[in-house]
């Protein structure tokens, strides 16, 4: 047959059927999270849809404490379709482990699913347009704690047009749910500004800090 392998007709001729895995948001139609997805894969509600190669919906736990919001993909999260891929991820990726958390364990998005040209900054109609689908990933998920990361997250979740400066060492609420809301910088930012990244390791200590004070309320 074809697309099957050598040893899946081993498999089939002594009667076995392998078991695959499978995504159930991805299998049931039914599913929010499924239904979701579809709908920003086929989105073409601004001109972004015309360069994209692939819509980036966002990676992780959907049931995470911690959601991580950026601003946009990049050109290896478009190739990719996944957010945060690059040296940019990479850098993102040390920033959780300081504090003990994978990329595994939290939610990571963006404020627009598809990449701008030349990873210019997103435009008003574009955020106003896009960011529904990520209104709906945070209600569902529910995280105890946002993160923005960068001014374009920070200004859309707080409405907001303070420089991060002012927003950055407090907790501020998402507009929405009230979800507490901490803003720190880009890591695209601190790998053009590493003098920065001190000031973005105390952000992180108080992230740490924060979800441990909202995880013993909890309890």
């Amino acid at each position: 047959m074809l697309g099957m392998s050598m040893h899946d007709h081993y498999l089939q001729a002594l009667g076995i059927t392998r078991w695959v895995s499978r995504d159930s948001s991805k299998q049931d139609p039914a599913n929010p999270w499924f239904d979701l997805e579809n709908r920003v894969a086929t989105c073409r509600a601004c001109g972004l849809c015309e360069g994209r190669t692939q819509t980036v919906f966002g990676v992780g736990d959907r049931q995470a404490k911690l959601m991580i919001i950026g601003e946009a993909p990049g050109y290896h999260e478009d190739q990719q379709g996944e957010p945060f891929v690059g040296r940019a991820g990479q850098l993102l990726n040390k920033m959780l482990a300081s504090i003990n958390l994978s990329r595994e364990e939290v939610f990571i998005a963006n404020i627009l699913k598809c990449r701008p040209p030349n990873n210019r900054d997103p435009l008003p109609d574009e955020i106003e347009k896009c960011t529904n689908f990520l209104d709906e990933q945070i209600a569902m998920i529910q995280p105890a704690l946002l993160v923005a990361v960068g001014r374009f997250a920070a200004h859309y979740l707080l409405q907001s047009t303070q420089s991060l400066a002012r927003l950055r060492g407090r907790i501020h609420h998402y507009k929405r749910t009230l979800t507490p809301l901490i803003v720190t910088y880009h890591p695209a930012y601190l790998l053009r500004n590493p003098s920065d990244k001190k000031n973005a390791y105390q952000d992180l200590l108080f992230i740490q800090k924060t979800l441990e004070e909202t995880h013993e309320a909890q309890t």
